[in-house]
């Protein structure tokens, strides 16, 4: 079945609202004590805007959750932010770089879950299996909200409901395993929810998911940024899925952001190669009756550590040229915010003799 997508220009929301959270510069790398350290994510700039959506897409291994999981500083120890900034900067209090924040320090855990919180994919995983559903999200707002447990597991039973789970209150009593998937991923968005963040990072949150379920949390996700105002990154490799939910898109590439712009400029028009092969590869209907045409990016995306020096892209793209793979393709500004790093847009055309 074809994927259907549909574009709409986000209208309403306030287009000149000052960034909530803006990542700067920043370069995450790898170390190992066998090989040079690596680098994962490449001078990465994004920035995230009070009750808009911005959704870092591209394939697997293109560095897109060590990207997310970085402003929380949930990296692999051998991960290090080599340099950049991530600035968080709540309305009303004074902002602060959560890059510079030591590991566990006490600003951090008050910002960790509680100004900022995850989703993540698989919640079999992420949840524990020997706590109810309730105690974990009580416990959310007991560490930071310092409510009384009876208080907190109000608060709890009120989320369940609002995050669309049948009968909270007998649910709240219920371990990971008793709850279906789609419902397991709603409890973890009510415990994402729990302190009311400024700042949602969903990793693939409907990856695991049927298409209806899918469906379910998408609309779910949409409804609860409308009531909280929250800003949103979501971490997808689905384009679908984008059309869906984001205001704005980032396209990432082996730990390269090769393009950025709103979901309508980029998919109206897409201008790195690599957007293009994305744009090409969803599923399209055939002529013929019951036959989908698929145009699949040929060869696969490189380690890490076989970067070239100059565009990510390289080794895949059909369009590269002598500069592409030794010099990194400066940022090309489109115009309304739609950027993209790519030789052909800067190159000169050459001209036929006559």
């Amino acid at each position: 079945m074809g994927c259907v997508m549909r574009l709409i220009p986000m209208g309403g929301k306030n287009m000149t609202q000052k960034p909530i959270l803006s990542i700067a510069d920043m370069s995450i790398v790898f170390s190992s004590p066998d090989e040079a350290d690596i680098e994962a994510v490449r001078q990465v700039d994004l920035t995230l805007t009070p009750g808009k959506t911005l959704a870092l897409v591209g394939e697997s291994g293109c560095g897109k959750s060590v990207t997310a999981r970085a402003v929380l500083r949930l990296l692999d120890k051998n991960a290090l932010i080599q340099r950049g900034s991530i600035t968080f900067e709540p309305k009303g209090e004074k902002p602060v770089d959560i890059a510079k924040l030591k590991q566990d320090s006490l600003p951090l855990r008050a910002i960790r879950g509680n100004q900022i919180s995850m989703i993540f994919q698989e919640p079999m995983s992420s949840l524990s299996p020997v706590h109810t559903i309730g105690d974990q999200i009580d416990e959310m707002m007991t560490i930071h909200e310092g409510l009384k447990p009876k208080q907190a597991r109000e608060r709890t039973v009120a989320l369940l409901d609002q995050v669309g789970i049948p009968g909270a209150r007998e649910r709240a009593d219920a371990y990971p395993f008793q709850l279906s998937g789609g419902l397991r991923q709603r409890a973890m968005i009510a415990m994402a929810l729990a302190c009311k963040p400024q700042v949602l990072i969903a990793d693939e949150p409907t990856t695991a998911l049927d298409v209806t379920t899918q469906a379910q949390i998408l609309d779910l996700l949409r409804q609860l940024q409308a009531d909280f105002g929250m800003a949103m990154l979501f971490i997808t490799h689905d384009l679908g899925v984008v059309a869906e939910i984001a205001d704005e898109v980032a396209v990432m590439y082996l730990g390269d952001v090769v393009e950025q712009g709103s979901v309508f400029d980029v998919f109206a028009a897409p201008k790195h190669p690599y957007t293009q092969a994305l744009m090409s590869s969803i599923p399209k209907m055939a002529r013929k009756a019951d036959r989908v045409r698929l145009s699949p990016i040929k060869g696969t995306v490189p380690a890490p550590k076989d970067r070239p020096e100059g565009c990510a892209f390289t080794s895949r793209c059909p369009h590269a040229f002598e500069p592409c793979p030794t010099i990194r393709p400066a940022r090309t500004d489109l115009g309304n915010g739609h950027h993209a790093r790519c030789h052909l847009l800067t190159r000169v055309p050459v001209e036929e003799p006559a």
